[in-house]
């Protein structure tokens, strides 16, 4: 037996991610006496600065709101009782198609190789049993969520490890509800753009090809305060608007399709744990 206590490890891009995808199981599985890893790729310095000010906009200083978002950042932690904090303090790469894709130094231009030997060294280090990352698109295209699965994926095979390993996803029945929600709490009233709409409607997976679905009900409450913590991304984080009590009823089941096992537990399961105790 091994010396060191069942492990999660969530790999994610920016900080608040953590809280969006995952925010259940950490809750969960902390309070489960579990140790819980989350290692944030990114400083978050392309999100609004101070007043809502966007990145590119004049007095947007991506220094001062990594700095900011850092903070938060500790205090999602927190909430949601992560054990240990790891951060690779990339730049910020923004959105797809904006110009700090291409900066020097940005995590969308940093070599696969090199981002996945320094994550590697923090999987020997925490040897986890369980890892969590995003799927090779991200889940919805982020260029930063893509290289976060890339060296997620490129720093396990360096390593002799065989973690479960998972990708965060969504059933498309719950996307569909997802939208029905986002057009009754729409901005000022109006209805989202049908393109937007639809785009959404593509995400995710039919609910047949999802492996693992998580009951987080119980911790709705602690995954609602993690997200609140990032309060200077409030204007950005949607689910905020809609209350604890509807955003629990929408979010209270955290969903991933399994890559990669060694357990031979069978699927569909409903623990990221499953055939490890």
């Amino acid at each position: 037996m091994n010396d060191w206590p069942l492990t999660l490890m969530a790999v994610h891009a920016h900080p608040d991610d953590e809280a969006t995808g995952t925010g259940g199981v950490l809750a969960r599985y902390a309070a489960e006496g579990i140790r819980t890893v989350l290692v944030t790729c990114t400083d978050g310095g392309c999100g609004d600065g101070p007043g809502g000010v966007k990145p590119g906009d004049p007095g947007h200083d991506p220094a001062a709101v990594a700095l900011m978002r850092r903070e938060e950042l500790a205090a999602s932690c927190e909430v949601l009782k992560i054990s240990h904090l790891e951060m690779l303090d990339y730049a910020d790469s923004g959105m797809m198609g904006w110009p700090t894709n291409d900066a020097p130094g940005s995590f969308w231009q940093t070599p696969v190789e090199e981002g996945a030997a320094r994550l590697a060294e923090l999987l020997r280090r925490y040897q986890p049993d369980v890892v969590v990352t995003y799927d090779e698109n991200g889940f919805y295209g982020h260029p930063d969520h893509i290289q976060a699965n890339r060296i997620t994926m490129a720093a396990l095979a360096m390593t002799a490890l065989t973690p479960k390993v998972y990708w965060t996803t969504a059933p498309r029945s719950m996307m569909q509800r997802f939208g029905e929600v986002m057009r009754e709490f729409g901005a000022d009233g109006q209805e989202p753009d049908p393109a937007e709409a639809a785009a959404l409607a593509e995400i995710g997976l039919p609910d047949e090809e999802i492996t693992t679905w998580v009951d987080t009900t119980a911790f709705g409450g602690q995954k609602f305060d993690a997200l609140a913590a990032h309060a200077s991304q409030g204007e950005n984080i949607f689910f905020l608007r809609m209350g604890q009590e509807r955003f629990t009823e929408l979010m209270g089941v955290e969903t991933f399709i399994r890559v990669q096992d060694t357990t031979g537990a069978a699927v569909p399961e409903n623990d990221l744990f499953a055939g490890l105790r």
